[in-house]
């Protein structure tokens, strides 16, 4: 899905113009990117969590040529889903190919 997608989908799920609907959902991005930046968490119940983790300064290689070279400390945003939403995805594919898993042709024995 898109942005343009979900905007779309906000506007006729809330009965909006697509204009609000757009500055909606960039409300609720701006939000989250101001207090990811402030090193605060996101929690969403049902849906999973957003922070910030540090990742340290390194020594990488530069692939094209070989030579080492210092990749500075940074900050990476971080997802974490919730466990509905795993459970959402999976039961989703789980009616979608039942077969997932097995392997095909193998005699599917009921464990005792």
């Amino acid at each position: 899905m898109t942005k343009a997608e979900l905007v779309e989908e906000v506007a006729r799920a809330a009965e909006l113009t697509k204009k609000d609907a757009e500055r909606l959902v960039e409300i609720v991005f701006e939000s989250m990117i101001e207090a990811l930046n402030r090193g605060e968490k996101i929690e969403l119940r049902g849906f999973g969590s957003f922070r910030v983790r540090e990742r340290s300064a390194r020594r990488g290689r530069n692939p094209k040529t070989g030579t080492p070279v210092d990749i500075p400390t940074k900050r990476v945003p971080y997802f974490k889903p919730g466990k509905e939403l795993k459970e959402l995805i999976n039961e989703g594919s789980a009616d979608q190919n039942p077969s997932e898993g097995k392997i095909q042709g193998a005699p599917q024995t009921p464990l005792s």
